[in-house]
């Protein structure tokens, strides 16, 4: 054994206390961390000859890297949604990595069944029934992948054909309706064949409205004249966190033949709150779900699950032939037979922990609580002259732009100046055509007084100069 590395190991107890004294300083001044951090990287270095072991190892990253990092994972993060770590996920994330469990079999190893148990209270959590299975991925940009993924699948069985026997040109030309995708489902579509040109978007409700117009889709569908295809439904638009009328949509599928998926990515939470959970109303009618937990549910990158109700169908797309894996066995197959991984961390660990260590109320309340931020900084942005609201605050995004006729570079201009305080991050958008900003509220550590602490960075850094 090379020395070094046998050094480290004798030394192990140690190192990890190093480790531990590095993270515990690092958490603690995470509130103040700045939201962005926009200094300089340093120069690239060499590839190490000889190695200098894990305490060297630490000192020149703490000297080298960390200092750059922003706090992304602190209460003032406001861009993309964008959630923290609960000490329970920390915790969880740490051993993780310690016991190194492969978790795509189940063969020799508890792991795939905490997994599964994971995955039940996930899917109790949603409202989602027993008919739903589970599988966990890296975010929802790969949920909302193997979602379609599966959805192709299904599009071959209308049409008497294997896509993934003979490749998705057999299936032909796909149509995917939507009212306000979000960027990851044309990515999915270029992913698994379909084309990102096959994504369509469907007429929104009037106003201001994310939502799609349910009678207008039932008119794309029925110029399919009897062609199946794809509807993904959106629960939480990107912008202004509309919800489309899930039970209206899949009513349709009396009158018209498609796969419907739901992105609920993040508003999929909004089924923790009594006050907001008429949006989730109908998840369970989907035909796949995507649900991302490095959101709300406040686990480390990277965490996801994807749900469906034909596991069949997954595991014909992803199961991986080889005599020393052995066969999918239906209803609980290896997970490496329900993704494009083989191998795969042990991502359910972090969830396990958080839900264990908080419960369903310990989660309400932090969704209860971002909600309630959004509403007041939308309330307060109202009232400054020289911004402009763009939207009802309706879960946990504020959009909102500069008065006026704001430009892009006008509204670019803007964020950077609000990232440049490092007391807040926010980030840009357009909404129906008018360059603007959003704020996001996701974060555990969010409190009324970070809040204030925002709308303060973001009234003064946007104000008009003289």
């Amino acid at each position: 054994m090379h020395p070094t590395l046998a050094a480290d190991r004798d030394r192990l107890s140690e190192l990890l206390q190093s480790v531990h004294a590095l993270a515990a300083k690092e958490l603690a001044g995470l509130d103040e961390r700045p939201a962005w951090q926009p200094g300089s990287t340093p120069a690239p270095e060499p590839l190490p000859a000889a190695g200098s072991g894990t305490q060297g190892a630490l000192a020149r990253f703490t000297e080298r890297w960390a200092p750059g990092f922003s706090g992304s994972a602190g209460p003032r993060y406001l861009g993309f949604v964008t959630g923290g770590a609960t000490p329970a996920s920390i915790a969880a994330d740490w051993l993780t990595s310690v016991y190194d469990q492969n978790a795509g079999g189940s063969g020799g190893s508890s792991a795939a069944a905490l997994e599964r148990e994971t995955l039940t209270w996930l899917r109790e959590l949603f409202g989602l029934g027993d008919a739903h299975s589970g599988v966990f991925v890296t975010g929802s940009t790969m949920s909302n992948a193997v979602g379609l993924a599966v959805a192709r699948e299904w599009l071959g069985e209308r049409r008497d054909v294997s896509v993934s026997e003979d490749g998705v040109a057999a299936l032909g030309a796909v149509t995917v309706l939507s009212g306000a995708p979000h960027s990851s489902i044309t990515k999915a579509a270029s992913v698994v064949g379909f084309g990102r040109s096959s994504v369509r978007r469907t007429p929104l409700l009037p106003g201001n409205r994310e939502a799609v117009d349910v009678t207008a889709l039932a008119r794309e569908l029925e110029e399919l004249d009897g062609r199946p295809a794809v509807v993904v439904a959106n629960l939480g638009t990107v912008d202004t966190v509309d919800f489309d009328d899930l039970r209206a949509i899949a009513a349709l599928k009396e009158r018209y033949d498609f796969w419907l998926h739901a992105d609920a990515a993040f508003g999929a939470f909004a089924a923790l709150l009594p006050s907001h959970a008429h949006l989730t109303d109908g998840l369970d009618l989907a035909d796949s779900v995507c649900v991302d937990l490095h959101k709300w549910l406040n686990v480390p990158y990277d965490s996801a699950v994807l749900f469906t109700r034909r596991q069949d169908l997954q595991v014909r797309v992803f199961h991986n032939s080889s005599p020393y894996l052995g066969l999918p066995a239906l209803p609980d197959p290896d997970f490496l037979h329900l993704t494009p991984e083989n191998s795969r961390r042990l991502r359910a660990l972090t969830a396990w922990f958080s839900l264990v260590a908080y419960g369903r109320e310990g989660h309400r309340e932090i969704v209860a609580r971002n909600t309630a931020a959004a509403a007041d900084l939308g309330d307060a942005l109202a009232q400054v002259p020289h911004l402009r609201l763009l939207a009802p605050v309706r879960l946990n995004v504020v959009c909102f732009t500069l008065a006026g006729s704001p430009t892009p570079e006008a509204v670019r201009a803007a964020v950077e100046a609000v990232a440049a305080t490092g007391e807040a991050f926010v980030t840009p958008t357009s909404y129906r055509g008018v360059p603007a900003l959003r704020a996001a509220f996701s974060n555990w550590r969010t409190t009324p007084a970070d809040t204030e602490r925002a709308l303060a960075a973001i009234t003064e850094a946007t104000a008009p100069t003289a």
